[in-house]
């Protein structure tokens, strides 16, 4: 079920914590590809049993445990790795291993992973981090942020490089609530486009996200991620990643706690779908599978020339192969009509000889969306061929200026498109994305 958003106003933090993502974002900030290293890391309680534990009452009580980061998910690779505790921005150091007895203390073998007190493998950071004073009770100092949030990093690199790094943010302070609410956040392969977990549709992991609440920041790198956080409000976006859309709004917010929420984004990939483009079908591979069928066909379709006039096809069929070379290949977009008309065709053959499955969605971008009401962008090629040789009927004649031209013009880019293999629905998930287990 998809989380209904309260209608909470924003605090001036919140507000700043907002501007602050759109920064990140205006950067190309790490959410436009998962971190290559496998697994997660997370915080946890002294008995290691909690997987979504985020607010302690005390440093000390916090450990570290990992593993795979959602059920039949690859776990961290067995080795040994540095681990840090900074500010949640990362700039300040409030404790490391690096320089410790143990530089390394965090070991994954066979997949399993030993839990760690990070008081204890920590070593203090430097003076300019410890604002409150160095710790000498705890490995880490206390962190700057007002809202008591630290972040603790794994890496098999002592420079702790974003490539060959897990993190994990946490927040410690006095009177921490026993019973927190849970935020969850979790993305599913919406194959037919309706913006709704259907069923028979897949969750997949591995999409990067983020979670605002005030001046603290989540960031997570696995979309199926549950985490215990404060009474608050939250904002909660999710990365874009070439070739793919979203189904669902990619900004959620205000999210607000409690009760428990949990927040789903649905997106599909975009690729082929058995398109042929008109030079093929105005070469001797095209020529050799047309038939008079088609000829007949097209005659029906309201095809228009450069001039406006109807483009019919009523002679021989050797005759109409060569009338149909040359216009396709004369087609251009002085009038948009005369392009529609040409990319119709090559659709039009594709859908007749087996190549296009008619019913196969296609995404038209904000086009569709403008001209068709109630459009989130994604059209059958059916529909749009409908459409097309509608609007050929109507209107032969659409030069620069036409009030008709933008309209046929957002028609032809999606057949284009098509054509070209660029634009059609995926059933699956697309690489690196898999459905989860």
């Amino acid at each position: 079920m998809k989380t209904k958003l309260a209608n909470t106003p924003w605090s001036t933090a919140s507000l700043a914590a907002a501007a602050v993502l759109a920064i990140l974002f205006a950067a190309g900030a790490s959410l436009q590809a998962a971190p290559p290293l496998p697994g997660a890391v997370f915080t946890t309680n002294s008995d290691c049993s909690g997987v979504d534990l985020n607010i302690y009452g005390a440093k000390s009580d916090v450990y570290l445990d990992g593993g795979p980061s959602h059920p039949g998910a690859a776990s961290l690779p067995d080795g040994n790795y540095y681990v840090q505790v900074t500010d949640p921005s990362g700039a300040c150091v409030l404790g490391t291993s690096v320089g410790a007895a143990d530089e390394q203390p965090f070991k994954v073998t066979g997949g399993a992973v030993q839990c760690i007190q990070l008081c204890t493998v920590l070593i203090n950071g430097p003076g300019a981090c410890a604002a409150n004073g160095v710790d000498a009770n705890c490995g880490y100092n206390d962190t700057t942020n007002p809202g008591g949030e630290y972040k603790v990093w794994v890496s098999n690199d002592p420079n702790f490089t974003n490539s060959s790094t897990k993190t994990d943010n946490f927040k410690v302070r006095e009177g921490a609530p026993p019973n927190p609410p849970t935020l969850c956040v979790r993305k599913f392969y919406d194959a037919n486009v309706n913006g709704v977990k259907d069923p028979s549709e897949c969750y997949i992991n591995g999409w990067p996200f983020q979670v605002f609440a005030d001046n603290n920041l989540y960031v997570e790198a696995e979309t199926a991620w549950c985490g215990q956080v404060d009474e608050d409000s939250y904002r909660v976006v999710e990365g874009d990643i070439t070739n793919w859309i979203h189904t669902t709004a990619s900004e959620l917010y205000p999210v607000t706690l409690p009760p428990d929420q949990t927040v789903e984004f649905g997106n599909v990939c975009l690729g082929a779908g058995g398109g042929l483009t008109l030079g093929f079908w105005s070469n001797k591979n095209g020529q050799n599978l047309e038939n008079a069928s088609d000829f007949t066909s097209l005659t029906g379709l309201c095809l228009r020339n450069a001039t406006g006039g109807n483009q019919d096809f009523t002679a021989a069929l050797a005759a109409n192969k060569t009338a149909l070379n040359n216009w396709l290949l004369n087609a251009n977009a002085t009038n948009m009509a005369y392009m529609l008309s040409a990319q119709l065709t090559a659709m039009e053959l594709n859908v007749r000889h087996g190549f296009v499955n008619g019913t196969k969605l296609v995404y038209g971008g904000d086009c569709v969306k403008s001209y068709f009401p109630g459009s989130n962008g994604f059209i059958t090629i059916n529909d749009l061929m409908t459409a097309a040789a509608t609007e050929l009927c109507l209107h032969g004649l659409t030069p620069s200026g036409n009030q008709f031209r933008a309209y046929q013009e957002c028609l032809k880019t999606t057949l284009d498109d098509a054509n070209n293999n660029k634009n059609f629905v995926q059933s699956q998930p697309c690489s690196p994305f898999t459905c989860a287990q």
